[in-house]
């Protein structure tokens, strides 16, 4: 397999510099559009279990607590993956990986959905083949920024990954809507439908990304991308090419300031977007009284603004020299003045206004802290490095949201205890979201300076003879 993955770099064909820029965005295209679809089909077989869980019960007699085994089974490996997956891919080809990944999963739902089929349910199967799917998606994002890293110039490589970024948000929304519509076009309404008619598009997505695209210009003949686009070659980048992994991933990971705080500083980003996403619903159902229908279509105005969060934020940074930290941290003060309107509105129209916003602002720093850390690590490191921040956002930042802030919100719960002080109901709630803020923007705001450093070392080696 690891033959199979690797980077096959041929010599280079001495094709002029302008004749492969001018090929360039043909060869780029493919290899994006790879990861984009791949990427989303990942979603389509993820989302599609919260989708299909009323079925479940209705039709296979599965419980609440059964349901939830089987969606942390994929919480812990997929958080866990992120950074043991991503270690495995990160010297390897990074566009083929994903592919392969994507058909790991696909055959893993696959293998669910012929289960239900032949026996019903088999709830300690679903656990094992629910949580194997979290390990092949783990390094799905990891591998994407590594692939658009080798291809994409520096100062456009933030509008890229934003339109990738896209891609979570449309096969997230996709997801129910293509499973259920299978289910009842070829399956009759059955359950397993839900499952089997996914995987099967997921899987042909996966194969032919295998052979569309390449993950590297040097896998055509040509020079580097910084060569391409008169950028100049970091030494690091160098330096770990001729390092073997274990010996690149020490140095310039494990030992890189700037990769911890990314990592710590995306806790406190997840804990914000977890947080108001995950619990808006019962929030305005529970404080301000709305009925399900609103309930539900706060979901809707939140995915709209981070849609647009996607699109925008990283072509921002990019006109800004690659200030991504810079960026975020302006996000995250602005998130505070909306959080204020969201805690204090009374109608639909103004909490819908605020989660379009905080949508809008919230998927900025967290676009923008993967960024970020492509700036502070050499290729050779970006999947393992994109992994970590995964690792620590999910893990931590996830796990508080969701069960953390349930226990100070659970009025039938007699709160949490944090440092000696009780924190209960949805007013401690936003009390959270503005601590994790303030020590998000400090952590950031550090990062900022660090970028700032290393965007001025580049200008003098432009500005050098």
């Amino acid at each position: 397999m690891s033959e199979f993955l690797a980077i096959k770099k041929i010599p280079n064909k001495g094709i002029p510099i302008a004749e492969q820029r001018r090929m360039w965005l043909r060869q780029f295209l493919k290899a994006f559009m790879v990861v984009f679809l791949t990427y989303m089909c990942m979603y389509l077989i993820r989302n599609n279990f919260k989708a299909a869980q009323p079925m479940m019960k209705e039709q296979l007699g599965l419980s609440t607590l059964e349901l939830g085994y089987i969606g942390l089974a994929f919480s812990i490996t997929y958080g866990l993956g992120k950074t043991a997956v991503g270690y495995y891919i990160s010297d390897k080809n990074t566009k083929k990986s994903i592919s392969v990944m994507l058909i790991g999963a696909a055959l893993t739902v696959l293998a669910m959905g012929l289960l239900l089929s032949a026996y019903g349910s088999v709830i300690g199967i679903f656990v094992v083949l629910w949580g194997l799917n979290g390990v092949f998606q783990a390094a799905g994002g990891p591998a994407s920024y590594s692939t658009i890293s080798r291809w994409a110039p520096r100062t456009e490589r933030g509008r890229y990954l934003g339109f990738w970024n896209m891609s979570h948000n449309v096969g997230g929304a996709l997801a129910g809507m293509l499973a259920l519509w299978g289910a009842n076009t070829f399956f009759g309404g059955n359950v397993l439908g839900m499952f089997i008619f996914p995987a099967v598009i997921a899987l042909i997505i996966g194969v032919a990304g295998l052979f569309i695209g390449k993950d590297d210009p040097e896998e055509l003949g040509w020079n580097r991308c910084e060569e391409i686009f008169g950028e100049p070659v970091e030494a690091e980048n160098n330096q770990a090419d001729e390092m073997p992994m274990w010996q690149a991933f020490k140095q310039f990971v494990l030992r890189n300031p700037w990769i911890w705080i990314l990592c710590i500083a995306n806790v406190f980003v997840y804990i914000v977007r977890i947080g108001i996403d995950n619990w808006a619903p019962l929030y305005v159902t529970e404080a301000l009284g709305f009925d399900k229908l609103d309930a539900v279509n706060t979901i809707f105005y939140f995915e709209v603004g981070a849609i647009l969060a996607s699109m925008s934020w990283g072509y921002v940074s990019d006109k800004l020299n690659g200030r991504r930290a810079a960026v975020a941290v302006a996000c995250m003060v602005a998130i505070i003045f909306v959080v204020m309107l969201y805690r204090n509105a009374t109608s639909v129209m103004m909490v819908n206004i605020s989660l379009f916003l905080l949508g809008a602002l919230i998927f900025g720093p967290q676009l923008l802290i993967g960024i970020s850390l492509v700036g502070f690590v050499p290729k050779k490191g970006i999947s393992v490095a994109n992994g970590m921040t995964g690792t620590f956002g999910y893990l931590f930042g996830d796990s508080i949201a969701k069960v953390g802030l349930a226990a100070i919100a659970d009025p039938e719960r007699s709160g949490l205890t944090v440092f000696g002080h009780t924190l209960h109901g949805w007013s401690d709630v936003f009390v959270v979201f503005y601590i994790a803020l303030f020590i998000g923007i400090g952590l950031l705001t550090l990062v900022a300076f660090g970028e700032e450093r290393r965007i001025r070392q580049v200008s003098k080696q432009l500005t050098r003879p």
